[in-house]
């Protein structure tokens, strides 16, 4: 299991990170301060560092400079409310591997994240995950159901993914809502429900099951 570095000051972004982290199958780990992040990044215990710049203590950018000079080639995703041109440039000229801005879909994070861990081994296993029946080619973003290949939206291929990921395990409506549209999710949002139903269309209603009033589950092998 792929342990995640997240150093962020935002307590509530912080959160939900690990929440959402988790969920997906990582091991998250959190911190607001910048030097321990450096001794957590160096520690050679984690395998990606979501790193926001303004932390306390060392700022993101004295972080990333630290763990640079230090040798290290850990991966690195910048979240950060500064969105002007000459940071995003000092980041990555910085050496981070990716820069994201706040607000930001965790959908979207979350496929970052697996795209450079991804790029940390070879192994063909890694491109794709199977579950009760449904096979997600994590690069082309296709799926296979039975032997039948089915295109999905990017919204309806997150959802699907998450569903695999937790295969036999009930998600309920507020799980999916902040796994897949993020933390800036509507609660009393019908979407979740409709974009149940396109996946239902697609893959099979077999595959997908409602558990009345707990929310939904894929099918498990």
């Amino acid at each position: 299991m792929s342990q995640i570095l997240i150093a962020e000051d935002e307590l509530r972004i912080a959160a939900f990170l690990t929440k959402g982290l988790r969920a997906a199958g990582y091991a998250p780990i959190a911190t607001a301060d910048g030097a321990e992040a450096i001794d957590l990044a160096l520690s050679g215990d984690v395998d990606l560092l979501i790193l926001d710049i303004g932390l306390h203590g060392p700022d993101g950018f004295a972080v990333l400079r630290a763990i640079r000079q230090a040798g290290s080639t850990l991966p690195v995703i910048i979240l950060t409310a500064r969105t002007s041109v000459q940071d995003t440039v000092a980041g990555l000229d910085g050496g981070a591997d990716d820069y994201m801005a706040k607000p930001f879909r965790f959908e979207e994070l979350l496929a970052r994240v697996r795209l450079r861990l991804r790029s940390e081994t070879t192994s063909a296993d890694a491109t794709t995950i199977t579950a009760g029946g449904v096979t997600l080619d994590l690069r082309t973003r296709q799926g296979v159901v039975d032997g039948r290949h089915v295109d999905l939206s990017a919204r309806e291929f997150t959802l699907a993914e998450t569903l695999v990921r937790n295969a036999g395990q009930v998600l309920s409506r507020e799980q999916l809502l902040s796994r897949v549209w993020g933390y800036d999710f509507d609660p009393g949002s019908n979407v979740v429900d409709v974009y149940i139903r396109y996946l239902r269309n697609k893959l099979g209603p077999e595959h997908i099951i409602t558990v009345r009033g707990m929310g939904y589950r894929l099918a498990a092998d």
